[in-house]
């Protein structure tokens, strides 16, 4: 009888049926784990602009909050030159954040607005729309009371409509 060199066919069947059955376990727990980083990274940037936001109308007191994203970000000017940071280009958060009037980042598109566009801007009003739901299950908002809320997303995701809706919503925990 000859000497079998190498491994049969029922052999290579089952390992690759083994390590399907692991990857048919593995992957839904990974995906999961993804959408709870995705969603723990939005609340932190929305906690992160409340918080720029309160420096900034520190900062800058007669103009009150800052209307949007690109006043609290560098709007093109080298923040590492101190002269720079000025009303309108605060360098409080960065370029990425700071791009215009929607940023995306992540899995999530940013936006902040004011009920009111003359200065001094006495509210704001943030917004983080997940990019759908396979990359996050919640849309979250804040206002300046600064308190972070949530709402599951919508399918297309939808941002939260108003302040008032917002104020509505469940807080974070």
């Amino acid at each position: 009888m000859r000497k079998q060199k190498g491994f049969s066919l029922i052999e290579l069947l089952i390992v690759v049926a083994i390590i399907l059955i692991i990857a048919a376990i593995a992957i839904p727990n990974l995906m999961r784990a993804r959408i709870a980083a995705n969603e723990s990274a939005g609340a932190s940037t929305v906690r992160t602009l409340n918080t720029s936001e309160v420096t900034y109308s520190t900062t800058y007191a007669a103009n009150g909050y800052a209307p949007n994203l690109t006043t609290l970000g560098p709007n093109g000017v080298d923040c590492s030159v101190p002269a720079n940071v000025t009303a309108t280009s605060s360098c409080l958060i960065d370029g990425v954040l700071g791009c215009g009037v929607s940023c995306p980042k992540g899995a999530y598109t940013y936006v902040i607005s004011s009920s009111v566009a003359t200065l001094p801007v006495p509210d704001y009003f943030i917004t983080a729309t997940s990019l759908g739901a396979g990359v996050a299950k919640k849309d979250y908002c804040s206002i300046t009371d600064a308190v972070v809320r949530f709402q599951v997303t919508a399918t297309p995701p939808a941002a939260v409509a108003s302040a008032t809706a917002c104020s509505a919503l469940p807080a974070i925990q």
